[in-house]
């Protein structure tokens, strides 16, 4: 049954969900600042809203809980807004079971976290699980991603830079949160998601190190394509910032993880970059060339790849324009990554645009309208957030 899930919406996305059509337009929303808790503060920084947290996970899953995911009720029920707007919120119970099945193998912290936040905002532990699941189960995020290495930087530094594709149904950018973590004997990190999410699609470390997931639907026939016993890769990709500094260590790391899916992840630390691309079975470093990496939605190792991979939302082409960047003939700008990542969006989809500079802990963000690729970007300054 869960195969089935899976190919639903695989196939219903891969048929039709190139124009996605908005549920509703209303007010942009804003979160409410605050910071009337010991482990926590809310606050828009260069108008990006900013939750920085710390301590234990109970600690921190109980300030995210009362300052993000009760202030945003809405952005909690967008698992079920997905599901039914794809006509299948008859299966919501499939993908709780589905989900609760996958928990058993949260590590241990990020389980703790996520208790205490569905105590401190009244929100069910069910649909913060399957807020956490669901990107696993369903596949439908679409992303775009390049690094452009120091040699090839007009800053003489790491450039990486990425678009979030997923369906916004009219208003998810709109829950756009930069959470600071601040673990007790973990590194600071900072991920760019949405409230309710205890895994990383986009980060940053107090090292450094960057990454960023791209989803990818097809294999290679008789290579294994999920794993029901492993941890969910936003989880895995979470632990990377928590635990590594460097592209070495993070390679070295993700391959002792139980991992459920087939994912490519961009990463760079401060010297040099890659696209990791990932099975349950294996993790294929891709590494840059030119001093430039490209990864969108499909793999490119031959251990892996199809013989007759699906072009998932123009993922070749996408993969091809971004290439250009390779051939510049002056060294690459953070705008013109910028400008790069307009050209592959995927309109109202691209729900975040963002470029970090690693060497000086940056992050310009973009998100606020559809394609996020548009603009206004916004600089946040990281590295003052991640003093302990």
């Amino acid at each position: 049954m869960y195969i089935s899930i899976y190919l639903v919406l695989t196939t219903m996305f891969l048929l039709g969900t190139g124009a996605i059509q908005p549920l509703e337009k209303k007010a942009p929303f804003r979160y409410p600042e605050n910071s009337n808790t010991p482990n926590g503060k809310l606050s828009y920084i260069n108008n990006i809203p900013v939750l920085q947290v710390k301590g234990t996970p109970e600690q921190m899953g109980e300030a995210i809980g009362k300052l993000a995911v009760k202030a945003a009720p809405k952005a909690t029920k967008y698992p079920r807004d997905v599901l039914s707007h794809f006509g299948v919120e008859f299966m919501w119970i499939v993908f709780a079971k589905a989900g609760q099945r996958m928990a058993n193998y949260f590590p241990e912290d990020y389980t703790k976290e996520l208790n205490a936040m569905s105590t401190s905002s009244g929100i069910s532990k069910e649909d913060l699980i399957v807020g956490n699941t669901l990107f696993d189960l369903k596949k439908v995020v679409a992303c775009s991603g390049i690094t452009i290495e120091p040699a090839q930087s007009s800053t003489g530094s790491m450039l990486f830079g990425r678009n979030l594709d997923y369906p916004s149904l009219g208003y998810i950018n709109q829950y756009t949160l930069v959470t600071v973590y601040k673990p007790e004997n973990k590194k600071a990190f900072a991920a760019i998601g949405f409230p309710g999410l205890v895994g990383c699609l986009s980060g940053m470390n107090q090292d450094g190190l960057c990454l960023a997931i791209h989803e990818v639907i097809d294999i290679k026939t008789g290579q294994k394509k999920f794993n029901y016993n492993g941890i969910p890769y936003a989880m895995c990709y979470r632990q990377l910032l928590e635990e590594c500094s460097t592209v070495d260590e993070a390679y070295e790391l993700l391959k002792k993880l139980p991992r459920t899916s087939t994912t490519n992840l961009l990463i760079a630390d401060r010297k040099r970059s890659a696209v990791f691309e990932v099975t349950p079975d294996k993790v294929i470093e891709r590494k840059s060339k030119d001093g430039v990496a490209v990864c969108c939605n499909h793999f490119c190792s031959s251990e892996i790849k199809p013989f007759f991979p699906i072009n998932v939302r123009r993922s070749f082409q996408r993969f091809t324009l971004l290439e250009e960047l390779r051939n510049n003939e002056n060294k690459v700008s953070p705008s013109q990554v910028m400008e790069y990542l307009d050209s592959v969006n995927l309109g109202d989809d691209t729900l975040q645009t963002m470029v970090f500079e690693p060497g000086t802990l940056r992050l310009h963000l973009a998100f606020q309208n559809v394609p996020s690729s548009k603009g206004p970007f916004h600089t946040l300054n990281l590295e003052p957030l991640f003093q302990k």
